[in-house]
C-alpha cells in the first residue's frame, strides 16, 4: 500500500485540509483547533509525504521505513524552526512549546500508524 492510500496519512491530511479551508477561505477559527490541529497534523502529513518520495526512490521500495532517530530528528527540526528560529525574525509566528507536544504526539502517531512497510511483495517476486 502506498502511503497516500495509508487511511491513518488520509484522516492526518484530511484533517488539515480541512482546518485551513475553514480558516484561509471560510475565515472560521475554532480557538484549541486553529491553536494546535495543524502542529498536530504536520508531522503526520509531512513525514508521510516525504516517506512515499523516498519509496518511490529508495531500491527498498514500499518496505523502506524511517527509523525512530529520523522520525526526532524531524521532531526537533519543527521545533527549533518553528518554536524559536522563526518567531525570533517575523511577527508572523509565535513560539509555543506546547506546539512541540503536538509535533512529538503527531511524530508517534505517524511512525506506528503511517510508517510501516507494504506487506506486498514487489512485482518482480511474484511467481
Amino acid at each position: 500500500m502506498t502511503v497516500f492510500k495509508n487511511p491513518w496519512f488520509l484522516t492526518a491530511a484530511t484533517l488539515f485540509w480541512i482546518n485551513q479551508l475553514l480558516e484561509k477561505v471560510f475565515v472560521v477559527f475554532i480557538p484549541f483547533v486553529h491553536a494546535y490541529l495543524d502542529d498536530l497534523m504536520a508531522m503526520p502529513v509531512v513525514l508521510g509525504i516525504t516517506l512515499q518520495v523516498y519509496r518511490w526512490i529508495h531500491p527498498a521500495k514500499s518496505r523502506f521505513t524511517f527509523t525512530w532517530t529520523q522520525v526526532l530528528i524531524a521532531v526537533l527540526y519543527f521545533s527549533f524552526l518553528f518554536e524559536w528560529l522563526l518567531p525570533k525574525y517575523s511577527n508572523l509566528y509565535t513560539s509555543d512549546y506546547w506546539d512541540i507536544l503536538a509535533y512529538a504526539i503527531g511524530a508517534i502517531f505517524f511512525y506506528y500508524l503511517i510508517n510501516v512497510p507494504s506487506q506486498k511483495k514487489p512485482s518482480h517476486e511474484n511467481p
